[in-house]
């Protein structure tokens, strides 16, 4: 088994950060959230701060902050991994060695955003976060949110760095990359970790041996995402198939009305099937309307996630 599958399994939640009505984090109900998906064994191992978390909307102090009390509350029933992404390579920097002086071995670190780097940039971005820091890195490739992509080439160097051990891919942009991924890093480190990072294309990156899935939907759909790597794995896959749609069903709705970033409808339909109030989405996010929460309100009862 792959070390990197071993050490943090399959299923990686980017957990939702909580607000108040006045938008400041939330860090107990935070608390109560990892209490949440650990009792409940939704997932494999706790993404701090990452896209799902709206990395980008906090604070540095905030995310170091949410970093503690995910350590704090796991207390060692799963593993938690940072996100440490930055626009800056200096502050990424400063953000992974808080992850580490905090005890978290691995940085989950998205390409820079913004500022549209060129592949060497990229190149000179994350060996420099490694020559910095002793954590391991999983790279973050998120072309629709940063405006560049990872090429393969790119990855294949990076995968020469010891401390550089996977990549999370943002596959529904580039649906056969993960391939090119495989195929650029099997020589340079066959232990390479290659994740997908987008819930619908689940089943077409298992067919391409994804190892596992980064997963916001994991809040709601944990079990199922367990089950569909099961039936893949026992060749059940019309099995793997029918339990794969209802997610397909419901991450569309949080897509409505040219919605990139689904936070603004999952976090009001997590708040449904958990029972947990978790607040309304970071501005500039715009909350759910009515009209799309009767979208997705009307696919979680025929699914059978509430009555």
């Amino acid at each position: 088994m792959n070390k990197f599958v071993e050490k943090y399994g399959q299923i990686l939640l980017p957990l939702i950060t909580p607000y108040d009505e006045e938008e400041n984090v939330n860090y107990g109900t935070y608390a109560q959230l990892i209490d949440y998906v650990v009792e409940n064994d939704l997932c494999d191992s706790l993404i701090v701060t990452g896209t799902t978390g709206e990395a980008s909307l906090l604070t540095f102090d905030e995310r170091v902050k949410l970093m503690e009390t995910a350590v704090k509350a796991a207390d060692g029933r799963k593993p938690v991994i940072a996100g440490t992404g930055c626009a800056s390579t200096k502050e990424t920097i400063a953000l992974t060695k808080e992850a580490q002086r905090l005890g978290i071995k691995t940085c989950l670190i998205v390409c820079p955003f913004y500022n549209k780097p060129t592949q060497a940039g990229i190149y000179n971005h994350f060996e420099e976060v490694a020559k910095n820091t002793t954590c391991d890195i999983m790279l973050y490739n998120i072309p629709i949110f940063v405006g560049v992509n990872m090429e393969a080439e790119t990855v294949a160097r990076l995968a020469k760095i010891p401390n550089i051990i996977g990549i999370k891919d943002e596959a529904g942009i580039n649906p056969t990359q993960v391939t090119d991924f495989f195929l650029a890093t099997e020589k340079v480190d066959p232990d390479f970790a290659i994740y997908n990072g987008d819930d619908v294309m689940l089943l077409p990156t298992i067919v391409q041996g994804a190892m596992g899935l980064v997963s916001g939907g994991a809040h709601i759909f944990g079990h199922e995402i367990r089950r569909i790597f099961q039936a893949f794995a026992e060749g059940k896959n019309e099995e793997a198939k029918e339990l794969f749609v209802p997610i397909y069903r419901f991450c569309k709705t949080t897509g409505q009305n040219g919605r990139i970033l689904p936070n603004s409808i999952m976090r009001p339909a997590i708040e449904l099937v958990s029972g947990i109030h978790l607040g309304p989405a970071r501005s500039p996010l715009a909350p759910a309307t009515k009209e799309e929460m009767d979208v997705t309100v009307n696919v979680l009862k025929e699914i059978g996630k509430i009555q």
